[in-house]
């Protein structure tokens, strides 16, 4: 092979070399200097993480693919990807405190958020089973560390237990379901599988639903959700932020490329499947969140909630519904950061407390904070003219096209409902009797929240941007 074709078929993977290769010699400059390099490990791996999606937008435009089909850079892959970068670079930014406490100061964290990003970028680009497979391990391995990353706390261990065991399980399942659809196509591509796939049969709807069990189990819609709450509340809150944000990018990516491009031709199998799975989530995250006190805990349930919201788009199996599915999470991930901005803030005497009544009063002892955390949870519930309601608009909008006029509905519904648990905070906040004041919010904090603050509230002044690149990626698919 020439050098120049080399240098071809290696270009569209080169922001995931760097990033590879970047994460290595950060381990080792942490391994061979001790924790004190925490903070300068921290650092330097958002710097890795804004050059490689300064990579990703440098690469030649149109589609490229490599490594014989396995590996696929479109415009789908490059909205997603600079999505999930700005989730986990987000993320590093808001464990800057955590990683300041001498118990915690460890320089392993920044380097597990940064391979389970690369596990994300290969898993958005998965163009067959077999590359699906790898880059969903590779970001389950180093998420199942994190999540037990507070060693001294009990509540973390078994976070990082529960998540661990539970993943097994669903990779199981979703290599179970590969390898039938491997026997009854003859082929991992989905490619491939979409020129066998053109009439259903019961093998390969039996494989197509235990590959859609492991990907459920990945952005926790029901029946695969059991996970969530204990995890996102065990685990520690830079964590959950995590969780919460990037790998639901990762996961809804691969979701949707696999239904839409490798199983074109049994649409009604699989979109039976959707409606069952995001109409249970959609009520279940509405539902199961009223009873909380956690405020950690609420949020799994809203994650819940909002997968099976962004499932109403994919349900729909158009070009409408993909891009809903892109302008939703987008919005999601600004949404879910702002709010875990706000959640790592509640310190008192140097103490994080996470429970609902500890918002009480916030809007005397701090009239900004509160206005902030009011609008994002009026978006979370889909209130206009947030951003968050013009996500649920596009999703809904898709499946009234696709005629999924009762999808459609109950979704509405369920919004209403889920509002009522999103609200009961603002009452806290607005009605309560104020409790002593919160310790000061730290910079990087305040950086993130003010930005995605200023996405939500004014999104709808200038949504276009967003909406056209959705709009591309969508198209890439089809």
């Amino acid at each position: 092979m020439s050098f120049s074709s080399a240098g071809y078929q290696l270009q569209p993977v080169l922001p995931e070399l760097v990033l590879a290769v970047g994460a290595m010699v950060l381990l080792m400059i942490g391994a061979y200097r001790g924790q004190g390099t925490t903070r300068l490990v921290t650092a330097l791996s958002v710097c890795l993480l804004l050059l490689t999606g300064v990579l990703e937008l440098w690469l030649p435009a149109g589609k490229l693919v490599t490594f014989g089909g396995s590996f696929i850079v479109d415009d789908f892959a490059r909205f997603l990807k600079v999505l999930a970068l700005i989730g986990s670079g987000a993320t590093l930014i808001l464990a800057t405190e955590f990683l300041s406490v001498p118990s915690q100061r460890n320089f392993e964290f920044a380097i597990l958020v940064l391979l389970s990003t690369l596990g994300m970028l290969v898993l958005i680009s998965a163009g067959d089973l077999i590359s699906l497979y790898l880059g969903l391990e590779l970001m389950s391995l180093a998420l199942y560390v994190v999540a037990a990353s507070q060693r001294d706390n009990a509540k973390s261990s078994e976070a990082g237990l529960k998540y661990f065991v539970l993943g097994a399980l669903s990779s199981g399942m979703l290599l179970y379901g590969s390898s039938l659809i491997y026997g009854f196509t003859g082929t991992v591509s989905f490619a491939g599988i979409a020129a066998a796939a053109t009439k259903s049969n019961v093998g390969l709807v039996f494989g197509l639903v235990f590959l859609l069990a492991g990907l459920c189990f990945k952005v926790s819609a029901v029946p695969f959700h059991m996970w969530t709450p204990d995890v996102y509340e065990g685990a520690p809150t830079p964590v959950t932020a995590f969780f919460a944000s990037a790998p639901k990018v990762a996961a809804l990516a691969v979701f949707t490329r696999a239904t839409l491009t490798a199983f074109p031709g049994i649409v009604t199998e699989w979109q039976q499947i959707l409606v069952f799975v995001a109409i249970a989530s959609m009520a279940l995250g509405s539902f199961a969140a009223i009873g909380q006190t956690n405020i950690k805990r609420l949020m799994a349930y809203s994650s819940i909630g909002h997968m099976g919201f962004a499932l109403v788009g994919l349900a729909a199996g158009t070009v409408e519904g993909a891009q809903g599915v892109l302008v939703y999470i987008a919005i999601y991930v600004a949404m879910t950061l702002g709010t875990f901005s706000i959640i790592l803030a509640m310190k008192r005497n140097g103490q994080a407390v996470e429970q609902i009544s500890d918002f009480a009063g916030l809007s005397r002892t701090n009239p900004l904070l509160a206005f902030v955390f009011a609008m994002l949870l009026f978006s979370l519930a889909g209130v206009p003219p947030l951003a968050g309601f013009f996500g649920k608009w596009y999703v809904f909008v898709a499946a009234i096209k696709a005629n999924l006029f009762t999808l459609a509905v109950i979704g509405v519904l369920t919004s209403v409902v889920g509002a009522f648990y999103y609200l009961s905070i603002v009452k806290v906040m607005y009605f309560d009797q104020p409790l002593t004041k919160l310790d000061p919010m730290r910079i990087e904090l305040r950086t993130v929240l003010a930005v995605a603050g200023v996405f939500n509230i004014f999104f709808f002044a200038y949504p276009g941007p967003l909406v056209s690149m959705a709009t591309a990626a969508a198209k890439s698919l089809f």
